[in-house]
């Protein structure tokens, strides 16, 4: 009788590509900027792309955001996220965060968004302020790719259409606060980071 093959789909392929990055490569500047390509051939999957139309939007509550979770990885622990936003989005300006202390690619999908990028100025001896000044202004769409260091400010921006992104991070987030920034008051608290809902990034074979 004839045995069935079933062969690996983008995701597969990507969460093995990366696991064999990772473990050949231990200099996380370098592991992630290597990562880049990778997850620039799972953004153009055709597969990937059309299974997108489907994922339910994230819908912020109780002050925090929602991330899709596609994938936790069992020993490295990068994690696999997809981010989607009505063509409302989620407000004229996101709120202003970082990610605390883990790295993150975040690739676009579908639509275009704004990206802004910010350096602190004062010495962070105060524990509710911070002085933060804009030094990037950027338009990004589909296949374009942003990583994101460790404490490094940013926030994006929808422009008016359902944008959707694949986010990789060094470790799922969720369960540690992250810094969040308010330049007109230069007030600087912490919070929780996104929460996590489980999802199927590709239709089950």
């Amino acid at each position: 009788m004839a045995t069935q093959t079933q062969t690996a789909n983008a995701l597969d392929t990507f969460v093995s590509r990366t696991r064999a990055l990772f473990a050949s490569e231990s200099d996380l500047d370098k592991r992630w900027a290597a990562l880049a390509p990778i997850l620039s051939d799972l953004l153009a999957d055709p597969e990937v792309q059309a299974a997108s139309s489907r994922w339910p939007d994230c819908v912020p509550a109780d002050g925090r955001a929602e991330n899709l979770l596609f994938y936790e990885d069992p020993d490295y622990k990068f994690a696999i996220n997809g981010l989607t936003k009505a063509s409302e989005g989620y407000g004229a300006q996101n709120r202003i965060h970082d990610h605390a202390h883990i790295y993150t690619l975040y690739g676009v999908l579908d639509g275009h968004e704004q990206i802004l990028r910010y350096e602190r100025l004062d010495d962070r001896s105060r524990p509710d302020y911070a002085e933060i000044r804009e030094v990037a202004d950027m338009r990004v769409g589909p296949g374009e790719i942003d990583l994101v260091k460790p404490y490094e400010i940013h926030t994006e921006n929808s422009l008016g259409e359902r944008t959707v992104a694949v986010i990789i991070r060094s470790e799922k987030s969720g369960g540690f606060n992250q810094g969040r920034y308010d330049p007109a008051t230069n007030r600087y608290w912490e919070s929780l980071g996104p929460k996590q809902t489980p999802t199927e990034m590709l239709p089950k074979r």
